[in-house]
């Protein structure tokens, strides 16, 4: 069974972008869709880890499917509920090379699409400003080019989010992508910080969360897909081969506002 929370309120807190904060799915699944195809060119498809290896049925479905067909599953296309980068993480495994040169083919074509960006929910900018408010430091993490999220953030909500960030750390700052724990340790140096529970890092996916307890910090998983408990138990299984779990699981922005608000409020005054 998960944690019901982290162990302490926060003092930073680090969110992941894409399908945490924001809405940029129809640019990356047409990426990730140009991707698949250029494989086998680019000597990957051979690198694909042995469906016997993955995670879950369905991980090992996936494999399959990429192999036997080269592009991704139309169902995986239709949910949109997967992001790239678990996505190569399911492809690749442990093969550093192979999802980065997988990670420089979506750049590339990612690169041709960008632009459109909304925020996952309403009421964002209100939640980050009331948060700041409260004495809490913002950053925001991606895997994509600084040059992708730097538009993107000022594209959002018509550039309200700028003033609430207090960092931006982005794949190429850092010698390693998520699930490597960098980028947080990276936004932490920037803060003049230190890993420990009162950092909560936000995101969407399993390597977020892997990221977070690599990092040593609190992990919070956005289940902004709707994941039922049955899944969630699935792709978190505490195994000895993935050990991984949330402190905390949250289905909205608003219920992340309100753990933190009672974090808070435990605290004694200083």
């Amino acid at each position: 069974m998960m944690q019901p929370h982290p162990a302490m309120a926060p003092r930073i807190l680090l969110f992941d972008w894409h399908a945490t904060l924001v809405d940029t799915m129809d640019a990356m699944y047409l990426a990730v869709e140009e991707v698949i195809p250029r494989l086998r060119e680019e000597g990957l498809i051979e690198r694909l880890i042995p469906a016997s290896q993955a995670k879950t049925v369905e991980d090992a479905r996936l494999i399959r499917y990429v192999q036997a067909h080269e592009r991704l599953h139309p169902r995986i296309l239709s949910e949109r509920k997967i992001s790239r980068t678990d996505i190569f993480e399911v492809l690749f495994g442990s093969d550093e090379d192979a999802k980065r040169r997988a990670h420089a083919i979506f750049d590339r074509a990612y690169g041709q699409r960008f632009g459109a960006v909304e925020p996952m929910e309403p009421g964002i900018a209100d939640m980050l400003r009331d948060l700041r408010d409260r004495g809490l430091r913002i950053g925001v993490l991606s895997n994509r080019r600084r040059d992708f999220m730097a538009h993107e953030l000022w594209a959002v909500d018509q550039g309200r989010w700028i003033a609430l960030v207090d960092t931006m750390v982005c794949g190429d700052d850092v010698a390693r992508r998520k699930p490597a724990p960098d980028l947080i340790l990276k936004a932490l140096d920037n803060l003049g910080a230190s890993p420990s529970p009162r950092c909560w890092y936000v995101g969407d996916s399993t390597t977020d969360i892997i990221a977070a307890r690599q990092a040593g910090v609190s992990a919070v998983f956005y289940n902004g897909a709707g994941w039922d408990q049955v899944w969630l138990d699935k792709i978190f299984p505490g195994s000895a081969r993935h050990p991984n779990r949330p402190d905390a699981v949250v289905g909205s922005f608003t219920e992340l506002q309100t753990l933190i608000h009672r974090f808070l409020a435990l605290e004694p005054p200083t």
